[in-house]
């Protein structure tokens, strides 16, 4: 049993994963029928579908350390039973003030992933962390998950049928996490929080943080919003729309596993360049093909691909920075892509709303894309292929 307990503690907290991005995401593919039901402007819709990932970004710092701290298996079963509560509440909203409230708090859902990350690195060896934590990564396909079920159940049984099934859903992953999964000795020695926040100081923690802002942050941000884009522009049905959307999100997640391993062979740098370039490639190919739906989906599933790699890649890094902050270091990278993933909604609304198109929004990805290439390039040229750690406290 001790011998499974790494791959089994692995395959339930990637579980617990999904089954919480399932509920961060849960706003997105109704986002739409709710527009309608709530007599939401496109700004108010896009804030709606950006506030979940708001919480779920900032707190990703705290609960890393709180892993750290306190052990992967109790932060994580109090988070996945917290948010039952507003999964039982949000079907008695009756406006759009406290549906924004109830999609705020579940926004919490968003920080599993850097318990998730934090908790599964302690039982792996440094030398086998990108493959591992891609794996753990298929937690994204949770998103995939409610963009194809959710407009479904919906469509079928309304709110209440969302947001009780999800309930559901989450107390099963909670009493299968908790009777399954194990958990490592704490240290004895444990970081204060100014030790923790030591990390801070370090300039490999915000260039990883710029990168995941990118990568993950461009994830989410076309995980949330694509169902939008592809309803407006192509005239797509709902229940399509999210179809679609779940298709972007496995590819991307499927491949992240990929991006960890090819770090682990090739170095995490060599392959954020790749990356890099090709998005900035398909940033530029969704710019200019907003009345092709053919080279519109191209453009989507190399930037799916691209973000992919550039996730596994990224959270290669993390372990061999930090080797005794991980916990710090994976919430504040795990924030950073969060919030990656909050900004670029609004600024498309905004930007439909003020110009009438899409298309300035899609050239300024495609400049930040350059922007990390040029600083990836030049953290290779400077450092090698290996990323310089991150001192003790």
């Amino acid at each position: 049993m001790k011998q499974r307990r790494p791959a089994l503690s692995l395959g339930l907290s990637t579980l617990a994963m999904a089954s919480s991005f399932m509920v961060w995401n849960v706003f997105s593919p109704i986002a739409g029928s709710l527009r309608e039901a709530f007599g939401l402007t496109a700004l108010q819709q896009s804030v709606l579908v950006a506030a979940p990932v708001l919480l779920g970004s900032v707190m990703r710092f705290p609960m890393g350390i709180f892993t750290d701290r306190l052990g992967g298996r109790r932060v994580f079963t109090a988070l996945l039973l917290f948010l039952v509560v507003p999964l039982l509440l949000t079907p008695f909203v009756s406006s759009y003030a406290t549906l924004l409230l109830s999609a705020f708090l579940l926004g919490m859902a968003g920080t599993a992933f850097s318990v998730s990350m934090t908790y599964v690195s302690k039982w792996y060896p440094p030398q086998k962390q990108g493959l591992v934590l891609g794996l753990a990564g298929l937690g994204n396909l949770g998103v995939a998950l409610s963009s194809f079920l959710v407009p479904l159940v919906y469509r079928q049984y309304g709110l209440p049928g969302v947001f009780y099934g999800l309930a559901g859903v989450i107390l099963l992953t909670t009493a299968l996490f908790r009777l399954g999964a194990g958990e490592l000795p704490l240290p004895e020695k444990r970081q204060t929080i100014r030790e923790s926040l030591q990390v801070l100081r370090f300039r490999a923690t915000w260039l990883l943080s710029l990168y995941y802002f990118l990568t993950f942050g461009g994830f989410v941000a076309f995980s949330v919003y694509l169902p939008t884009l592809l309803r407006e522009l192509f005239g797509l049905a709902a229940a399509d729309a999210g179809l679609a959307t779940a298709g972007f999100v496995a590819a991307a997640t499927f491949i992240r596993p990929l991006g960890g391993y090819l770090a682990d062979r090739i170095g995490s740098r060599q392959v954020l360049l790749g990356v890099f370039a090709g998005i900035t490639g398909a940033a530029l190919l969704l710019a200019f093909s907003l009345a092709d739906f053919g080279i519109f989906a191209a453009g989507c599933l190399l930037a799916g691909l691209c973000f992919g790699l550039g996730n596994g890649a990224v959270f290669k890094m993390v372990p061999e920075i930090a080797p005794g902050h991980t916990g710090a270091v994976t919430g504040v990278v795990g924030a950073a892509g969060g919030v990656g993933g909050f900004f670029p909604p609004i600024v498309l609304g905004l930007l439909r709303d003020g110009g009438g198109t899409y298309m300035p929004g899609f050239l300024l990805l495609a400049v930040f894309a350059c922007i990390c290439l040029w600083l990836n390039g030049a953290a290779r040229r400077a450092k090698g292929s290996k990323p310089a750690k991150v001192s003790a406290a």
